[in-house]
Order: C-alpha cells, then structure tokens, then sequence
C-alpha cells in the first residue's frame, strides 16, 4: 500500500497522483491515507505533502507518527518521498528555523520560504536527473543548501538543490502532485 501522509497539507493532490502513478504503471496498489501510527504499519510508501512544516512536526510527535516513521525507515521497511515541507521534514538541518523538528532522515541541509511567499508562486522546468525535463511548481518553496554523506543531488537551480535522494528517500522542494506528470511518483514506487 501507499501512504499518504494525511495531516495538512494537500493530501487529496497527492493521492490522486500516485493513483495515476500506480495506474500507468499497471500496478494494482491501494493508497491510503496516513493519520496515526496504525495507518503506517500497513503501507510500504508514504508521500509527505507541502503544508506549513511547523504545524506538520508539531502534530506528527502529538499523534505519536514521528517515532513510528522514524522506526520504519531505520528497519528500512518503507520509502518516504517529501515535498516542500515535506522535504523540510525529511532533513537533518533546517537552517533558519529550530521549531522545525524534523525526522533527520537525509543528510541535507534546508533552508524554509527560499523562493518568496505564496504570491510569489510560479512553475517552470527543471531537469531532473533519471527523467528528464519536468514542470516544477514551486509554492513558498524551500530549498536543499547542501547534500552530505549519501544524500545524492538529483536537481539544482542556481545556488541550490531541488531534488534529492538518499537510500529510499527523496526530497523535493516543489509540487509534483500539482502537474498531470507521474514520472516523479513512478521513480518513487520503484524505490
């Protein structure tokens, strides 16, 4: 099963992307919704959609999910893909802010708002290692600083880092789950 982390957020985007996902690639997969640590025993995939990262942390150790997901990806039963403050949650560092408490999974370094606020939104592509040219929108995005240890660079603009993975994880700074391209949740699967 797939997991989508279902505590803010845009949860019901994320859902039906991996459903299209799972569909193109013929695979006969249920996904569900992730609220409390008995949800996160059955899935072998969890999506952590954007949000706001501190209210994310905050319930996550609340409900109880940050030690169980923590204790999942350690056993190395589950992949975890995280987007916007998903992938700040993913991080071992947030560089501005410490009231993130994040699940340290990726040896990374995020800085939180590095694209402008809300109205500062826009999408363009970037080129994204084992897929090609891919539409990225971008909403309040943070931004990757430094990949260390085997967190391994998969995307850059600029100064920073779009999109990266390390084991079964993968972090992303924008919204795949806002365009009608799956390629990012079929590498996801895969994992």
């Amino acid at each position: 099963m797939i997991g989508v982390l279902a505590i803010q957020g845009d949860v019901s985007e994320h859902v039906d992307a991996a459903k299209r996902a799972l569909e193109k690639m013929n695979e006969n997969k249920e996904v569900v919704l992730v609220r409390r640590p008995a949800d996160l025993e059955k899935v072998t995939h969890l999506v952590i959609p954007g949000g706001e990262s501190t209210t994310i942390s905050r319930i996550l150790e609340r409900v109880g999910l940050r030690d169980s997901i923590i204790r999942r990806a350690r056993e190395g039963s589950i992949a975890i893909m995280g987007t916007c403050a998903g992938s700040i949650l993913m991080a071992k560092k947030v560089v501005d802010d410490s009231r993130v408490k994040t699940l340290e999974l990726m040896d990374m370094e995020i800085q939180r708002n590095a694209f402008g606020r809300q109205r500062e939104s826009f999408e363009m592509p970037v080129y994204i290692e084992g897929i090609g040219d891919f539409p990225a929108v971008f909403i309040r995005a943070p931004i990757i600083k430094s990949c260390h240890g085997d967190c391994r660079v998969l995307s850059r603009i600029r100064d920073g880092i779009l999109m990266a993975k390390q084991e079964r994880f993968l972090a992303l700074v924008f919204h795949p789950e806002l365009t009608n391209d799956t390629r990012i949740y079929e590498m996801f699967l895969k994992m």
